[in-house]
């Protein structure tokens, strides 16, 4: 079971991929497009994607706003879930992002990566810790339930 994680931004959308057990994931590529509103390269690129690597479900990146609330930005990420959803018949699950792009960012800078390289991968960066914070609930939840099953034996 693959699992793709996207972090969908107003020109960019980062990309990532887990592995086949779905246990970690890697970063892509950052597919850039010139308008915010033009999205048909982008899904395009995102459906090449999920055949490629036989994806089963998308992760979102969703960017509520620090209070938890939804913002301008979270309701566009909405309507790209919804318009992905339609197009690719997959379930798209919405993984809340907050700090995200300043982790990435803070990962980059740890690493060594110079300041005007960082725009080019800080977006694929994002959707690693989107997709890996899913997949590490993911794990836990079985933990969880295995955990259980163990105890009502």
């Amino acid at each position: 079971m693959r699992v793709l994680g996207l972090d969908f931004g107003s020109r960019t959308t980062g990309v990532a991929v887990s592995d086949p057990l779905g246990l970690t994931a890697q970063g892509l590529e950052t597919i850039v497009r010139r308008e915010e509103n033009k999205l048909r390269r982008t899904c395009a690129r995102i459906e090449e994607l999920i055949r490629e690597y036989e994806i089963e479900t998308i992760v979102l990146g969703y960017p509520k706003n620090m209070n938890n609330t939804v913002g301008e930005r979270a309701a566009k990420t909405e309507a790209f879930a919804d318009m992905l959803a339609r197009r690719t018949g997959l379930p798209v699950i919405l993984w809340d992002e907050r700090l995200t792009t300043a982790a990435a960012e803070q990962i980059l800078i740890e690493s060594g990566v110079r300041r005007e390289n960082r725009k080019d991968v800080i977006d694929k960066i994002a959707a690693v810790l989107i997709l890996q914070g899913y997949l590490d609930r993911q794990a836990a939840n079985r933990e969880e339930a295995e955990g259980k099953e163990t105890q009502d034996e």
